[in-house]
């Protein structure tokens, strides 16, 4: 399922699942600066949920806790954030140099 086409305020509260919903690792959309952008769930409440989500396209990330408007569920992969959830925990090209503790 692609981004949403519509914007948190087009929404029907109705249709809006309860914060409380989602759980860890479950992938969302995140809207953020009049964008929808790949998210992970890192906690939630009754009110609230906590996501690290990318903010562009760049490999960066960003944590932010909002509201459920401001979130859709996802189904497409996100390179970056979903690498261990799809098997993905080989180095991609361009990850930095993992040095092992001695």
């Amino acid at each position: 399922m692609p981004a949403p086409t519509f914007t948190p305020d087009d929404r029907d509260p109705r249709a809006v699942a309860p914060a409380d919903s989602y759980r860890p690792s479950d992938p969302v959309w995140v809207y953020r600066g009049n964008t929808w952008c790949a998210g992970v769930v890192e906690r939630a409440s009754a009110l609230a949920v906590t996501v690290t989500y990318r903010p562009g396209a760049s490999r960066g990330t960003a944590v932010d806790t909002l509201t459920a408007a401001f979130l859709c569920p996802r189904e497409d992969p996100d390179p970056i954030l979903d690498r261990v959830r799809h098997g993905w925990e080989r180095r991609q090209p361009g990850d930095p140099a993992v040095r092992k503790a001695s």
